[in-house]
Formats: C-alpha cells, sequence, structure tokens
C-alpha cells in the first residue's frame, strides 16, 4: 500500500491546481464540510431528503451510514448524536419502526438497517436489535423471481432494479458478517450475479435500468424483459451495493470471487462513460452531449465512490486509482458551490426516477432527462461524505 499512496500523492499533485482542489490530506476535510453544511440544513435527520414529515426511507439510510462513518473516522460525538437522534425518532424500545411497513415488501427501506447494526454494535440498544430483526424478517419473506432474485417492491413484481442491489443484500451481506449466518453470503451472491446475468449488455458494457421477468410492463421490451435505456444512478447504486458487500464476505467464502470479477467487469466498463475533461458520469451515460442531457452529481459520486473504495480493499488493480481521483476532483471543481456563509452545496442532481408507477415512467431517454434537477439531493450528498473518506483512507494508509 506504501506504493498506492505514493501514486496517489503524485497524481493530486499534478491534476489538482492548489486553489481549488484538496492536497493528499483534504478528503476529510471535505467530508466534514459537507456533513457540518448538510446538518445546518437539516437540524434534525429525519428533515433530510427535503421531508416536512418524517417517514423512513432508503436515503435516510444512506446518510446516517454516511455519518457513522465520519464518527469512526474523527470520534466526533456530535455525528453519532445525529444519528442517534434519527433512531430515537423512529425505533421503539420494542423494535416497532415509524411508518415502516413490512408487508410492503419495498427493498428500499431495507437499506437503514446497515446504519442500524452499526449503532446496536456501538450501544447494545435492544430496541435496534428487534428492529434489524423486522428488517431481516422481510427479507426472508420478500418475493422472488423464478431464479430466486429479490422484487424491488411488491407493487412492482417480478421486476429487478439495478436501485434495489444497494438496498438489500448488502444489508444482508452486513447481517451475515455480524449475526453469523453464514449462509446468507450465497444468497447475497446470487443477486449480483442475476442482475449481471439478466440485465447486462454487451454492446455497451453497461446494464440496463430494470427487468421484468414476466415482461408485463410497458417499459419492458417484449423478448429481454429490459428496461428501453441505461440511467447514471442506477449504476451507481449497483456499483455501491456491490463494492460495500463484497467488502463483508470471509476472504475465503467460494463466492467473493465471483463477486470480485463482476466489481472488475463494471469497472472495466463504466470508466469508458467517464468524460475526459470533467471526470463526471452523464444523467443518460452513453448518450453525452444530446440535448437536455447533463452532467449529473449522484452518478458522477457514486462511481467516484466505487472506484476508490474498489482500490483501496484491492478489489481493482492500482491502474483505476486515477480514473478515481479523476473523479473527485471533477466534483470539486464542477458540482461543488460554496456560499457566502460558508456552507458548501451539490449541483445537478437528479432528484429522483424510476420505472412504471403512476404517473408511468417509460424509462425512455426523454423520461431520464425530463426529471426535476436540485441541489443537496443526499443522493448525492451522502455518497459525496464516503467519496471524500475514501480520499483520505487512501492517503493515509501506509505512512
Amino acid at each position: 500500500m506504501k506504493e498506492l499512496f505514493l501514486i496517489a500523492t503524485l497524481l493530486l499533485t499534478t491534476l489538482a491546481p492548489s486553489c481549488t482542489k484538496p492536497d493528499s490530506n483534504q478528503g476529510l476535510d471535505w467530508a466534514e464540510k459537507m456533513a457540518q453544511s448538510d446538518i445546518q440544513r437539516n437540524p434534525e435527520a429525519w428533515m433530510i431528503d427535503f421531508r416536512e414529515t418524517p417517514k423512513w426511507e432508503y436515503t435516510h439510510g444512506l446518510m446516517m451510514t454516511a455519518h457513522m462513518a465520519l464518527y469512526h473516522e474523527t470520534g466526533d460525538e456530535q455525528y453519532l448524536d445525529y444519528v442517534k437522534g434519527f433512531a430515537d425518532k423512529f425505533i421503539a424500545e420494542e423494535g416497532q419502526i415509524l411508518t415502516y411497513k413490512p408487508t410492503d415488501f419495498n427493498i428500499d427501506r431495507i437499506n437503514p438497517g446497515k446504519f442500524m447494526i452499526e449503532l446496536y454494535q456501538l450501544t447494545g440498544d435492544t430496541g435496534l436489535r428487534a428492529g434489524i430483526e423486522s428488517l431481516r424478517t422481510q427479507m426472508r419473506h420478500h418475493p422472488r423471481t423464478s431464479e430466486g432474485g429479490f422484487w424491488h417492491k411488491k407493487v412492482y413484481p417480478h421486476q429487478m432494479w439495478l436501485d434495489g442491489l444497494y438496498m438489500g443484500a448488502p444489508f444482508l451481506a452486513q447481517y451475515a458478517r455480524v449475526f453469523n449466518e453464514p449462509e446468507l453470503f450465497a444468497d447475497v451472491a446470487l443477486q449480483y450475479t442475476l442482475v449481471d446475468k439478466n440485465m447486462f449488455d454487451p454492446e455497451t458494457g453497461l446494464y440496463y435500468h430494470g427487468w421484468d421477468e414476466s415482461r408485463q410492463q410497458q417499459w419492458s421490451d417484449p423478448e429481454t424483459g429490459h428496461s428501453p435505456g441505461f440511467w447514471g444512478r442506477s449504476l451507481g447504486w449497483y456499483a455501491m451495493g456491490l463494492v460495500d458487500a463484497t467488502s463483508w464476505f470471509p476472504e475465503n467464502h467460494p463466492d467473493r470471487q465471483k463477486l470480485i470479477d463482476l466489481i472488475q467487469k463494471l469497472a472495466s466498463h463504466i470508466i469508458n462513460y467517464q468524460t475526459a475533461e470533467t471526470g463526471l458520469w452523464w444523467q443518460v451515460p452513453h448518450q453525452p452531449g444530446r440535448e437536455g442531457n447533463y452532467e449529473e452529481a449522484t452518478a458522477s459520486v457514486m462511481l467516484t465512490y466505487f472506484l476508490l473504495k474498489g482500490v483501496r480493499l484491492g478489489f481493482l488493480s492500482d491502474d483505476y486509482l486515477q480514473q478515481g481521483i479523476k473523479g473527485y476532483e471533477g466534483i470539486l471543481e464542477h458540482l461543488i458551490r460554496e456560499d457566502a456563509d460558508g456552507q458548501i452545496n451539490i449541483e445537478s442532481c437528479c432528484a429522483v426516477a424510476g420505472l412504471g408507477g403512476n404517473p408511468y415512467r417509460d424509462g425512455t431517454y426523454e423520461y431520464y432527462i425530463s426529471e426535476p434537477i436540485r441541489d443537496n439531493d443526499p443522493k448525492a450528498v451522502g455518497p459525496f461524505i464516503l467519496a471524500s473518506l475514501e480520499m483520505s483512507y487512501l492517503n493515509t494508509m501506509d505512512r
């Protein structure tokens, strides 16, 4: 890792003008600046994602995971207190979770379980433990495709979305490791191998946003079940979920190398869609420059995090470090804005996108570019904090 540190330092020196870019120690600084800015915008954690009333959401889980990572790195109790405040708001002593309905079988609602496990390990709180088991129980009964892939939601039957590969499988991998349920690892690996089997497009090297086994959806191809195209953030969700889930696998597990192979496959393709001038990725990644398309923040920070973490954990070769740093530098240069009061913001975030529903989302190019764009979406804020921490980890290893 000494060699890795020297490479990272050299690349930062050559790529970054000193007036605007972090040196080898500033990843943590940027992570804290973003976290502090977001806490000012959302004094209570339930307010995250522009909420006016409390709701148990995957975006809160993502942000609490980022704050937990900051707490572990800094030891600063304010981050832990922020997470505890969220948990206290939603999780009762008996483990009931405010607004959570397990019978919805919505895989998005599983994502907060990851920070709950971390918090339980720190506190031993029995309510947290019971809440974790509620989420685990949902996944024991969650509906599946004929091959064993988790449906995205009960209201989206027979469908797998790339988004869901961040929401459910990494929680199960973490649960398997922490609570000693080793048979779960094979089920986690199955989810990613099914996506690779059913959703990979060899022509572009990208993965379709969604797949409908039943071919009943208006958006699904009647022969393949694929959605019409590709979406940057869905690739980011898949990438983050893949590297996070793999990090929990025991080194001797027979499926671990399969997942590492998928990480390497994904990385080898997504770098082909990274804009050379900016280091960013587009909302619709394979159509750069088309009218209405734009370099999108959530996809860019997620894919940057994936590359940096993949290199740090040894899943990717050091050759990918330059692309990860280029992505991070591009985020700082093109997407981060500092206000007069010192708060920092991340711009050009797609607010939301999906498939089906009402009004119906057809997965076309025109649909993806039509969704609202906003600043400080948690789906960019959280991964930016995590990517910044990865920069810090990479540049402090083996000093």
